[in-house]
């Protein structure tokens, strides 16, 4: 492949959190059905392979400062998906409150209903506050929630698989419509579900949905390398990102795949306008909507470290990091990228706040189209990654100046697609056809042991 994939965040006001807060934006753009369809259009007259959206089962707690992710992003996508035609869609669930049966047949749904173009987004969700809406006087720990999560990915995998290909057989001369000996229930009883199956209809156009991974934690990386398609992750420094692709690489090979059959996706928050000096002042607008003393102090605790103990433009070095991540961290691979960045040269609570567009934890690149196009290039080239989740500072502006002003800088230097290519999502991120569950079942599954590993 001598391009990359590029996907694009919906997030809406965007990735500064408060830029609903500018004069032209409108508080309400994250409830709009019609600004998520103009953005998914753009997106697609730009030919990027997907959209995606980011998702929690709880209302988070800065709604006092900034919308909260909004509406259900399954049902948003499933709307987008009607309304375009190529552009495919990742969308955010969590594998501590969902039925896997449900997941699996919803999205299997999505991928008949948007002809190939599904990715579900697996995440085990870290706030707390999500149990009580599920009726749990606790949230798991983190080591429950891998081990919930590698059982999870295992049945829907498997409920995905449960129809042979060639199971209908649509024989009208003799009114057989289906062969039942090719619909198998999967009969699981485990350590978190017990689940007979199968679904009630055959996979879709992809065989599976394409399946996205997110977190950095070992437990995480685990998940990635066992069933991910795509890693999307996090890095502030370009050796750390190196770093990240070869171990995921090596973690899919371990788990008896293929290095390329695990693409990683890094995000990157983007603020690009027609000159590098336009980008410079929306850059000082946009940190003129952040409260920076009490972000510095998030990032602080982040970090492991006590909040008096460092003011908003006191310097941390690495050596005041505790030794590792605190095991309750919220995101290892945030505070993984953070410390990363720190080790480069020391740096200051005000300083990681600005570098991660309000302490998010993802790099900021701020620049002209041709100037963020160069750093793209660059972190590809250099393997940093095998494409990027583009995250517009300002949904607003952001998005579609990165598809109309970036874009055609990148299709020119040959980095990116002038055309979308016939055949799915999975095709289009140069994924294999999974495995079919049958035809594997003669091979041991690196899978399985796993499944205890976690805890």
């Amino acid at each position: 492949m001598t391009g990359f994939h590029l996907n694009l965040s919906l997030l809406t006001p965007g990735h500064f959190r408060q830029a609903w807060r500018l004069p032209h934006a409108d508080p309400l753009t994250y409830l709009d059905v019609d600004h998520f369809s103009r953005l998914a259009k753009a997106a697609e007259d730009a030919k990027i392979d997907a959209v995606f959206l980011g998702d929690g089962p709880a209302l988070g707690a800065g709604i006092e400062h900034a919308p909260d992710t909004g509406l259900d992003p399954l049902i948003l996508l499933a709307h987008l998906s009607g309304n375009t035609e190529r552009i495919g869609f990742i969308i955010t669930s969590s594998t501590t409150y969902n039925s896997p049966y449900n997941l699996a047949r919803r999205f299997n749904a999505l991928d008949h209903v948007s002809k190939g173009r599904a990715a579900v987004n697996i995440v085990t969700t870290g706030t707390t506050a999500a149990a009580a809406n599920f009726g749990l006087e606790d949230h798991p720990d983190k080591p429950t929630r891998y081990r919930r999560a590698h059982e999870f990915l295992d049945v829907v995998t498997r409920l995905w698989d449960a129809w042979e290909p060639g199971a209908v057989t649509g024989d009208k001369t003799n009114g057989r419509y289906a062969d039942p000996s090719r619909i198998r229930p999967i009969d699981h009883r485990g350590e978190f579900f017990s689940v007979r199956g199968p679904l009630p209809v055959p996979a879709g156009p992809q065989g599976r949905p394409v399946i996205v991974q997110a977190g950095g934690s070992e437990g995480g990386l685990g998940l990635a390398g066992d069933f991910a398609d795509v890693v999307f992750t996090v890095a502030q420094t370009q050796p750390k990102a190196v770093a990240f692709r070869d171990d995921i690489r090596r973690r899919a090979t371990a788990a008896g795949r293929r290095p390329d059959d695990v693409k990683v996706s890094l995000g990157v928050v983007v603020l690009v306008a027609e000159t590098e000096d336009e980008a410079r002042r929306r850059e000082r607008e946009l940190y003129g909507t952040l409260p920076l003393e009490r972000l510095a102090a998030a990032v602080v605790t982040g970090l492991g470290l006590p909040a008096d103990r460092f003011g908003p433009d006191d310097t941390i070095t690495i050596d005041d990091l505790p030794d590792a991540p605190a095991e309750g961290a919220f995101s290892v691979g945030f505070t993984l990228s953070t410390r990363a960045l720190i080790a480069e040269r020391p740096r200051t609570p005000r300083e990681l706040v600005q570098r991660s567009a309000g302490g998010a934890g993802h790099r900021l690149l701020v620049g002209s189209a041709t100037q963020v196009a160069d750093d793209l290039e660059d972190w590809f080239r250099g393997g940093a990654a095998d494409g990027f989740t583009i995250m517009p500072a300002d949904s607003a502006v952001d998005f579609e100046n990165f598809t109309r002003l970036v874009v055609p800088i990148l299709q020119a230097r040959g980095l990116f697609r002038k055309e979308y290519p016939t055949g799915t999502l999975r095709e289009r991120f140069g994924l294999p056809w999974p495995r079919h569950a049958r035809a594997a079942a003669e091979r041991p599954d690196p899978r399985a042991q796993r499944l205890t590993e976690f805890g």
